[in-house]
């Protein structure tokens, strides 16, 4: 898990780099991920599982606030892997800088606009019912931490760019730390409920920030922007914008997405139906670290020498990343397979004096998860093919087929698909959506990425 420089990314053996890459890259992103998860399992043992699903209410919102920072990151971080990798440190640091002030600026803005009109995206992501207060508390305290998340986004899009896993799965460990010990301290000592929830997913932001900023500060870094960086430059911004807009639009699709989902579902069953969601949507997030590692350390390897034109390295990180991804999806879809009630079981209570609402609540969602989740999951092994084909463009600079490839799972299959199935099958219909739209675009990114390969990284 050693860091590596900016040059070894053009120069030590390809499976050897992609581990150091994406071991510390996969470390973080579980315990992000399991920051999530049990936070989930805290909310739904100690306040109930109607929290779970406001919290699920939430989360697109505040994701796609946050994203923005994660687009201007990867945006950003692409023209940095291949600045370095084309040795232009100048330009480099001139990204950096940039990134920094338009991730605040966007993230300040958005959070402002998103808490004045609160009351009216909550109900239109599926707050409704008994779900809308809880949601409301939860959504209006986490705003407030949502520009400093955004700095942690895109600064640790950079640091991996730089070539410093480790400081980079640093970075995203000690937030997920902290929130899960301020949850324990506000929601089960001070019993502060959804308030005590929402205070703990904020402070970790701003710890995460904290040591980001120090990262750039110390020594540890590269890029030592001065004040003039800062100042946007049109070519830099337009060049973020459009490598950014994929993570934008990944992330934009992914809350209409749950906008959609939770409104569909608590049309079919209510609000335990969105706490069926919420779970599975927490195993989404978790359940896949490894798989999601692996891109993460696959991109700046790809970037750095299809900046140096070392395209026969480029073309040998592709094979492997796929190799590595493909085996460790293969091991998630088994496990999630196998053990989906057991999965299903963490998140509920058993507390004494639970009224009658609630034990119903937990039965249904008991019962209806497994079959659920078996579904949503049914194409894992497949789907390292169209992470790390989507990536590749990303990562070399080409946006839009990047774009295309991003949008072609959600926003041109599954969402006509949860529109159009659900009407004929019910439930069935917004479960199986997943695995067909997995497969349809798995299919369409092995064409686009093999025609890449032949025509492009030829030696």
């Amino acid at each position: 898990m050693a860091n590596v420089s900016s040059e070894q990314l053009g120069s030590e053996p390809i499976g050897k780099l992609l581990v150091k890459q994406a071991v510390p890259a996969s470390i973080g992103i579980l315990v992000m991920s399991l920051n999530i998860l049990v936070d989930s399992i805290f909310v739904g043992n100690w306040i109930g599982s109607i929290a779970i699903a406001a919290i699920n209410v939430v989360l697109p919102v505040s994701f796609f606030i946050g994203a923005l920072g994660m687009a201007i990151g990867i945006g950003g971080s692409s023209i940095v892997s291949r600045a370095l990798g084309a040795n232009d440190h100048k330009k480099a640091i001139a990204t950096f800088g940039n990134q920094v002030t338009l991730t605040v600026l966007v993230t300040v803005v958005m959070a402002a606009i998103g808490l004045y009109f609160v009351d009216d995206l909550i109900p239109a992501f599926g707050g409704k019912g008994a779900i809308f207060e809880p949601a409301k508390i939860y959504y209006t305290i986490v705003l407030y931490g949502i520009p400093f998340l955004g700095l942690c986004m895109m600064g640790n899009a950079v640091v991996r760019a730089e070539g410093k896993p480790k400081f980079a799965m640093i970075a995203m460990i000690i937030p997920s730390i902290g929130n899960l010990v301020m949850d324990y301290v506000f929601i089960y000592i001070f019993d502060w409920g959804m308030e005590g929830a929402a205070w703990a997913t904020t402070i970790g932001y701003v710890l995460c920030f904290s040591y980001v900023l120090y990262f750039f500060l110390s020594k540890h870094s590269e890029l030592k922007p001065n004040l003039k960086s800062f100042v946007l430059q049109l070519s830099i911004v337009t060049e973020i914008g459009s490598l950014g807009v994929v993570t934008l639009a990944r992330q934009a699709t992914t809350s209409i997405v749950y906008l959609l989902m939770n409104n569909i579902l608590f049309d079919l069953g209510g609000e335990a139906m969105v706490a069926v969601y919420a779970i599975i949507g927490r195993m989404l997030m978790f359940a896949l670290f490894p798989v999601f590692g692996v891109t993460q350390g696959f991109l700046p390897i790809a970037g750095f020498n299809y900046g140096a034109k070392k395209y026969e390295r480029v073309r040998n990180v592709i094979h492997i990343a796929i190799l590595y991804a493909s085996i460790l999806a293969t091991i998630v879809f088994l496990g999630l397979f196998i053990f989906p009630t057991e999965i299903a079981s963490l998140f509920l209570s058993n507390k004494e004096g639970m009224t009658q609402i609630e034990i119903n609540t937990n039965m249904f969602v008991l019962e209806n998860t497994p079959a659920a989740m078996r579904w949503v999951f049914a194409a894992t092994p497949i789907i390292a093919l169209q992470l790390i084909g989507a990536a590749y463009f990303q990562a070399i600079g080409k946006a839009m087929p990047a774009l295309f490839l991003t949008l072609t799972r959600q926003g041109f299959f599954f969402i006509p698909l949860i529109l159009i199935l659900p009407n004929y099958l019910g439930e069935l219909g917004v479960w199986i959506s997943f695995p067909i739209a997995d497969v349809l675009a798995t299919l369409v990114t092995g064409y686009f990425l093999r025609k890449e390969i032949r025509n492009t990284l030829t030696v």
